[in-house]
């Protein structure tokens, strides 16, 4: 496990990222040009060694908490290296994000970031809103989809 100065150190070697003294220690480093209004990318990173990245918008398979935030306890420098980088580039993306799920019934349905919501459509028919990506990953799950880029395979 690295430790709280070596995680220090990889941190503030992204220059973009600005660092935040908080209660009990900890720190937090903020990515202030993010397009969305979530600017936190480290959160209460503790002189322990625990602390949390913002991926909620990553599409790595990480274990998002409902804040969005991944656990780096006991990350490499090399995970936290990618998950960084992987975070402050998901807050940089202008384009909204848009992801198609596919049911062997062929039926396609959406799921768009909306001002911090996650919306599911069905054409242009909203199916449903979560608060976070997971929940409505999730959702669509459970109802037997999977995601699918459009350029896998043609429809009939």
């Amino acid at each position: 496990m690295l430790t709280f100065e070596e995680k220090l150190a990889i941190i503030e070697s992204f220059p973009e990222l600005e660092r935040h003294h908080v209660s009990l220690g900890r720190v937090n480093f903020h990515f202030q040009e993010s397009v969305m209004e979530k600017k936190i990318v480290v959160y209460h990173l503790h002189p322990n060694g625990n602390g949390f990245v913002y991926a909620e918008q990553i599409e790595d398979n990480y274990a998002v908490d409902s804040k969005g935030m991944v656990n780096i306890r006991d990350f490499t420098e090399e995970e936290l290296r990618k998950i960084i980088k992987q975070s402050i580039k998901s807050l940089s993306e202008s384009e909204p994000f848009v992801e198609s799920w596919i049911n062997d019934e062929r039926q396609i349905l959406k799921i768009v970031h909306d001002f911090d919501l996650w919306n599911i459509y069905a054409g242009d028919l909203l199916d449903g809103t979560y608060a976070t990506y997971n929940a409505a990953a999730d959702y669509l799950q459970q109802e037997g989809f999977r995601r699918w880029d459009d350029d896998q395979e043609e429809l009939e």
